[in-house]
């Protein structure tokens, strides 16, 4: 289950992206087959399908979330979290039921992607923002190359390692709780950190594979 949920975190990066840039509408209506398959998966009598169904569930939030603000609000950073976070009442909810799982897979995303987007703000990453995604398309990979060698510096470095060693240490923490549920949004959130790290690299020396411009 770890590994699942490893998985759908990170496949977003690879095939939503490109996606929603492309077709943002028909992105966002494929949540309707995800959730669809999900709640079908939920019901079969094989544990590992039905476990699999909910974590679908819980995925679909995370899916429609992304393809909203990529879709149609990525020149509003600040948009991000609450956009992302529309389906979190629901998440809650479903704690306490037979959608636990779902419930802390979309909970752990968002966690990951509130920290992301806090080290933004603290680095400086999200003050430009906007000039990198409304930069010619010529100048686009220079921009995002430069707003990443700007978290090389001393402080915003300092500020991202501190944020990425308090981040793998709750992930040890909940990785040895007795719940599932717990080791589901450790391998989530870990696995965003891992993504980050990648995303970050790329806009380092390969700006123009990082996926956003």
């Amino acid at each position: 289950m770890p590994v699942a949920g490893a998985l759908l975190v990170a496949l977003p990066v690879f095939l939503q992206a490109p996606w929603v840039r492309l077709a943002p509408f028909s992105a966002a209506l494929f949540t309707a087959l995800l959730l669809l398959a999900g709640v079908g998966l939920a019901q079969r009598r094989s544990t590992a399908w039905s476990t699999a169904g909910v974590l679908l569930v819980g995925f679909s939030g995370s899916w429609l979330g992304g393809c909203l603000f990529w879709g149609w609000f990525r020149l509003h950073p600040l948009w991000h979290l609450p956009i992302e976070a529309f389906a979190l009442p629901l998440a809650l909810a479903g704690l306490r039921g037979p959608w636990r799982l779902a419930g802390s897979f979309y909970l752990a995303s968002l966690a990951g992607t509130a920290c992301t987007d806090a080290v933004m703000a603290i680095t400086g990453v999200m003050q430009r923002w906007i000039q990198v995604l409304e930069a010619p398309l010529d100048q686009a990979a220079l921009e995002l190359q430069r707003a990443a060698l700007g978290v090389l510096a001393p402080l915003p470095l300092l500020a991202t390692l501190i944020a990425a060693v308090l981040l793998i240490q709750q992930c040890r923490r909940f990785w040895h709780h007795p719940d599932p549920a717990w080791r589901l949004a450790a391998s989530a959130i870990a696995t965003t950190l891992a993504v980050d790290g990648l995303f970050l690299a790329a806009a380092l020396w390969a700006p123009q594979l990082s996926g956003l411009i």
